[in-house]
């Protein structure tokens, strides 16, 4: 029986456009049942002719979702830079775009439209997975689909991530993480094993989840999905990125900080990402175009290694030191570790670089297989 009501992430949602060639896809098929009986019922739907490069759709707040034939790789490696440590992971492309609106997202840099883009050719999808996991199954992999749009954020609609979940089933050497700011466990009716799949959410200090987060779950929401799934067998991963600097910085981490504990134990924690707001210099105005009120974007940067814009070193390892020593009060530790940052800082804070476990990515890919 289909919900009456959408998500309220969702609610924005008014046009439908659908490739010529997926219109009796399972996903469309699938998103047109799901949108019955809802406020979204009566939306129009647009047929999108194979010939036509792009699409316009431009309604002041309102939002599209486009069923897309993608004919490009859907399994990519994770853009890092060399000049910073990378974790690693292999991402599974399903999709661009996102419906929530957090001030500081990388997304409006590439993505300057209200178009949710969702790759409706799952059976191509699941072919060169196929291929790629089945070629050697004593190769591991490490793999999420929280890149390029949000890995739940549609799954209302969509149900993607219940059927990756299911296809990945069948392959012992892939760990999937799903990394999301909403709460949806549809998902987990189709795990067979709690082992491979790691559901993750990113947490911020509450008042920047207040004021620079919006249609997004609450920390609270997310914290008490986090206890769901640990109670039915599966590991978590939590991510702070980015942590912003604001004056009331510290009192906001160490409150989040103290209340992942009342939630889950350190041992059900897989890992758990630390990474310092950075961006590239186009997102700035960017952002104080689309969030007038958000003034952390003015603080003291300087260009990094990789061209982004970057909080002065002082500033980030005092924050990075701040949370690592309360997190380590709490019983955490090798489950740590930075997202793009340098040896130094590395050395600086945890008194160790990745090169001290066999790099970060072969440091996460055990931890991630680890039970």
């Amino acid at each position: 029986m289909t919900n009456p009501q959408l998500p309220s992430h969702l609610r924005r949602i008014s046009h439908v456009f659908v490739d010529e060639s997926m219109t009796d896809s399972p996903m469309a098929r699938r998103v047109r049942e799901r949108l019955t009986g809802t406020a979204q019922e009566a939306i129009p739907w647009t047929v999108v002719p194979e010939n036509q490069d792009r699409i316009e759709f431009e309604r002041g707040e309102e939002q599209a979702l486009y069923l897309k034939e993608y004919k490009g790789k859907f399994l990519r490696f994770c853009p890092g830079t060399r000049a910073y440590h990378c974790c690693g992971y292999r991402i599974i492309h399903i999709g661009e775009n996102c419906p929530m609106a957090c001030s500081y997202c990388i997304l409006q840099a590439y993505f300057q439209d209200r178009i949710l883009k969702i790759w409706a050719n799952q059976d191509a999808l699941f072919s060169e997975l196929g291929n790629s996991f089945g070629a050697d199954r004593n190769t591991r992999f490490r793999v999420g689909t929280g890149e390029f749009t949000d890995s739940l954020a549609l799954e209302h609609l969509t149900g993607y991530s219940h059927d990756l979940v299911d296809f990945l089933n069948e392959y012992d050497n892939v760990v999937l993480e799903l990394k999301s700011k909403v709460v949806d466990l549809s998902w987990m009716a189709a795990a067979k094993r709690t082992d491979r799949v790691l559901p993750a959410w990113s947490l911020n200090a509450p008042y920047i989840n207040e004021h620079e987060e919006f249609d997004v779950s609450t920390l609270t929401e997310r914290l008490q999905a986090a206890r769901t799934c640990t109670e039915a067998g599966f590991r978590v991963c939590l991510h702070f990125d980015p942590i912003i600097h604001y004056p009331a910085w510290r009192e906001g981490y160490a409150e989040i900080i103290d209340r992942i504990f009342d939630y889950v134990k350190p041992e059900q924690i897989a890992y758990m990402s630390l990474g310092s707001f950075r961006c590239m210099p186009q997102l700035t105005p960017i952002i104080a175009d689309n969030f007038p009120e958000t003034t952390y974007i003015y603080n003291e940067f300087v260009p990094g290694l990789d061209s982004k814009a970057r909080l002065l070193r002082p500033l980030r390892v005092e924050q990075f030191s701040f949370m690592v020593d309360r997190l380590r009060a709490h019983g955490m530790d090798k489950q740590l570790y930075f997202c793009m940052e340098s040896t130094e800082v590395w050395n600086e804070v945890f008194g160790y670089t990745p090169s001290d476990f066999g790099g970060l990515g072969n440091h996460l890919m055990a931890r991630a297989f680890e039970r």
